[in-house]
C-alpha cells in the first residue's frame, strides 16, 4: 500500500552549505556545541535535534525507504522561517528554499512533492512568490507558520494571499513553532511548548481562519492543519454554542464554526489511536491525510505502519489516510 507524507520537514542544503564555509545563512548562523549543536537568529536559538537534519535528499530516500514511505510533501523546517528578515531578504530566502524543493521533486518525482516557504511579512511579495512556486516550479503550495511576528490570520492584510491560494487551487499547510508559541512564551519547566503548545497554536489557525471569516470568504480554499488541528474538533461543540450566543463570534461568519470542519485537512501527527479515531468520526474520512513531523518524531514502527496497526480503522479508511486523500488533494 502506498504512503504519502503531507508533513516532512528539512533544512536546506543551501544552509548548511553556508554553515560549513562559517558563514551566517539569513540572519542565522551556526554554532557548535551539545549535542548536534544550534542555530542562533536575532530571535532566538534552536538546537538541531537529529543527524537527518543535515541528510541529502538521497540520504533521505534511504530513510523513506527503511519507513516503507514512498513520497515526501516537503516543507520547511519551521524554525528557519525568515520572518524577522526585511521584505528583499525575506523574498531571497525563500526563493533560495523553494528552488531547492523544487529540484529535489525535479531529481525524484515519484519521491519528492514540494510545499513553498512564503515572505509572508510582506503579503505581496508571498503572492509573487506563491505565483512562481507553483505555476513554475510546480511546487503544490506553501506551508505556513500559524502566526507571522505576532500577526494573526484573521486580519484583513492577509486575504489577498488567501485569494491567490484559492485562485491557483494551491494548498496551505499551517504549522507552528514548537518553542515559539503561546505556552512557551510562559516560562515552565516541561517544555510544554513543544507537547502542548503547538496543539493550542493549531485550534487558534483555526479559529482564525474560520470565526475571522477565510473560509467563507474563500470557498474553495485548500487548507490542511498540522496535528489534526490540535483540540478543534474536540472543542467544537463549545464553539458553535459561542457562535450561537455571542454577536461577536457571529461577526464574519454565517454558518457555525463546525459548518467548515470537512473544509479543512488533518494530518495524524497525533500518536493516539483513540484521537485518530474520534478525528475521523468528526471530519470525515476523506480529510484527514497521513504525517510524520520528519526527522523529529520517532514511529513505531512507521508512520505509515502504525496507522495500518490501529484496529479501530477499516482497510479502506487505512488507504484514504495512507495515500488516496492526498493523491487526490495534490494530484500525485
Amino acid at each position: 500500500m502506498r504512503h504519502i507524507d503531507i508533513h516532512a520537514h528539512l533544512l536546506p542544503q543551501c544552509a548548511w552549505r553556508a554553515f560549513d564555509a562559517g558563514q551566517e545563512w539569513y540572519g542565522f548562523k551556526y554554532e557548535a556545541g551539545q549535542g548536534l549543536g544550534s542555530t542562533v537568529s536575532p530571535v532566538r536559538r534552536d538546537a538541531i535535534p537529529t543527524p537527518k537534519l543535515r541528510f541529502t535528499p538521497e540520504e533521505r530516500i534511504q530513510d523513506m525507504d527503511a519507513q516503507g514511505v514512498d513520497v515526501h510533501v516537503v516543507s520547511m523546517a519551521t524554525a528557519w522561517f525568515g520572518h524577522h528578515l526585511d521584505s528583499e531578504q525575506g523574498l531571497k530566502q525563500a526563493r533560495e528554499v523553494n528552488d531547492e524543493i523544487a529540484s529535489m521533486a525535479k531529481q525524484h518525482p515519484t519521491r519528492y512533492a514540494g510545499l513553498a516557504t512564503l515572505p509572508t511579512q510582506d503579503v505581496q511579495a508571498s503572492i509573487n512568490e506563491l505565483d512562481r512556486a507553483v505555476n513554475q516550479l510546480g511546487l503544490k503550495g506553501a506551508e505556513l507558520d500559524t502566526v507571522v511576528n505576532g500577526h494573526s490570520w484573521d486580519e484583513p492584510h492577509f486575504l489577498p494571499l488567501f485569494k491567490a491560494a484559492e485562485e491557483m487551487g494551491a494548498i496551505l499547510f499551517f504549522h507552528p513553532h514548537p518553542q515559539d508559541n503561546i505556552v512557551a512564551a510562559s516560562s515552565n519547566p516541561y517544555t510544554l511548548g513543544n507537547l502542548f503548545g503547538v496543539l493550542v497554536e493549531d485550534v487558534l489557525t483555526y479559529c482564525a481562519l474560520v470565526f475571522g471569516g477565510v473560509m467563507e470568504r474563500c470557498p474553495d480554499l485548500k487548507v490542511c492543519i498540522a496535528h489534526g488541528a490540535g483540540p478543534a474538533c474536540y472543542g467544537m461543540g463549545r464553539l458553535d454554542r459561542g457562535w450561537q450566543v455571542r454577536s461577536e463570534a457571529r461577526a464574519n461568519i454565517s454558518k457555525p464554526p463546525s459548518h467548515y470542519i470537512p473544509r479543512i485537512y488533518y494530518d495524524t501527527v497525533s500518536p493516539s489511536e483513540a484521537a485518530v479515531r474520534f478525528l475521523i468520526d468528526q471530519v470525515g474520512i476523506d480529510r484527514v491525510v497521513l504525517g510524520s513531523d520528519w526527522p523529529y518524531v520517532p514511529w513505531d514502527p512507521s508512520p505509515g505502519g502504525w496507522i495500518e496497526s490501529l484496529e479501530s480503522l477499516t482497510p479502506e479508511e487505512k488507504e484514504k489516510i495512507l495515500y488516496k486523500n492526498l493523491e487526490e488533494l495534490l494530484g500525485i
